[in-house]
């Protein structure tokens, strides 16, 4: 597939970003690892802080990242940034407000999978990219849409069925899409997206069949 930028020009996107940000890049871990602490310590109102914090996660995506660094390499940003915008919006609504995310499966098969790839998302990821030579500021953080993705889908895989499964579409074509950076431009560590997307999709396909035993 033939892209619009060179591999140097989309690494410069990530420095450009990584230096006008930092060092939100930590809050943004920290977002995460608070995500991650209201899947563990299970209290009233965990279900809801989870489905907010994926949302803004999405939402600071679509801004920060889509719409003011990667549209100025690339035209489709701004349909990237929509669609993370329509991500963030069905968290908000079915989690936030509605209620209906319930991050608490019993399944230990899709647990192993959840924390396999928070554990990526978190750790695996940024040592892959230090192993493939990478360097601040040219690094892809947490935050950015491939390592956020599939931290996305590792804590979609607590969900309880039944669940809507529309919150499911927008992170699992993200992983398709981001996972062409590994063929076309080297970034190999977005290999992770494949595993994340393949994992989406068994959990979507997954998830009607917890619903009727329930």
């Amino acid at each position: 597939m033939s892209l619009p930028f060179t591999q140097q020009q989309f690494f410069e996107v990530f420095a450009r970003y990584n230096e006008a940000v930092m060092p939100l890049q930590i809050a943004l871990v920290l977002l995460g690892l608070s995500a991650f602490g209201a899947l563990v310590v299970r209290r009233r109102d965990s279900d809801r802080v989870i489905s907010a914090i994926l949302a803004g996660l999405w939402i600071w995506m679509a801004v920060v990242y889509h719409f003011i660094y990667f549209r100025e390499l690339n035209p489709a940003a701004t349909a990237f940034g929509f669609l993370s915008l329509a991500g963030a919006a069905l968290f908000a609504w079915t989690g936030v407000v509605r209620r209906r995310l319930v991050f608490d499966c019993a399944s230990r098969a899709r647990r192993i999978a959840g924390h396999a790839l928070i554990a990526y998302a978190l750790v695996g990821y940024p040592i892959a990219s230090a192993m493939l030579g990478r360097e601040f500021p040219q690094l892809p953080t947490f935050g950015l849409p491939c390592p956020t993705t599939i931290f996305t889908i590792g804590m979609l895989g607590f969900l309880s069925a039944p669940f809507p499964r529309a919150v499911l579409v927008v992170p699992v074509a993200w992983a398709f899409i981001g996972a062409q950076a590994a063929f076309a431009l080297g970034v190999y560590e977005d290999l992770g997206l494949l595993a994340a997307g393949l994992a989406g999709l068994w959990l979507a396909f997954d998830s009607p069949v917890q619903a009727r035993h329930a």
